[in-house]
């Protein structure tokens, strides 16, 4: 059995599992613990190639990082480094940021309220354009066929609703 100091120096990412000492077989394969050596991990800033790379760099250095590295300008890390910067706040910054929040989840909110209710209004005043538009042409229609049928203009525009004009120029 291996102890945490007798791996390889080059080794800093371990699968471990819980293994029977007489038999030599896994105990229970669900079971499953990753270890990563942090002090193993010793790549600068300019060596950083994979993801991996990255977050093993940021693991460790973060607490030392002023300032988010270029070789760190994924959105990932930018968001990191976001919440990163929150949690330095003292009590008081946190609360005004907290307070800003609120503010601002309250205007976000207004707003889509507001769009909302326009929309609804849109639509509304939409259907009822739609409504007398439909109205219209279904009197304009019915002008036709009584004109058509040679129904005198007095009782089309009382039928109708129409003026004379309108009747006209049909």
């Amino acid at each position: 059995l291996k102890t945490v100091n007798e791996f390889s120096d080059d080794d800093l990412f371990h699968v471990v599992m819980l293994t029977d000492l007489t038999t030599g077989k896994v105990f229970y394969n669900k079971l499953v613990y990753l270890y990563l050596e942090m002090p193993k991990f010793n790549k600068k800033e300019d060596e950083l190639v994979t993801m991996y790379d990255k977050w093993l760099f940021v693991l460790k250095n973060l607490s030392r990082l002023l300032e988010r590295p270029k070789e760190l300008q994924e959105r990932v890390f930018k968001k990191l480094f976001e919440q990163a910067e929150i949690a330095m706040f003292s009590d008081k910054e946190y609360s005004d940021y907290e307070e800003s929040l609120h503010n601002l989840w309250d205007i976000t909110n207004a707003m889509n309220d507001a769009e909302e209710k326009g929309f609804g209004k849109g639509k509304e005043e939409g259907r009822a354009e739609g409504i007398a538009e439909g109205a219209k042409a279904q009197a304009i229609d019915i002008a036709r066929k009584m004109k058509l049928h040679g129904d005198d203009i007095d009782y089309i525009v009382t039928i109708t609703g129409l003026t004379k004009d309108e009747i006209s120029k049909i």
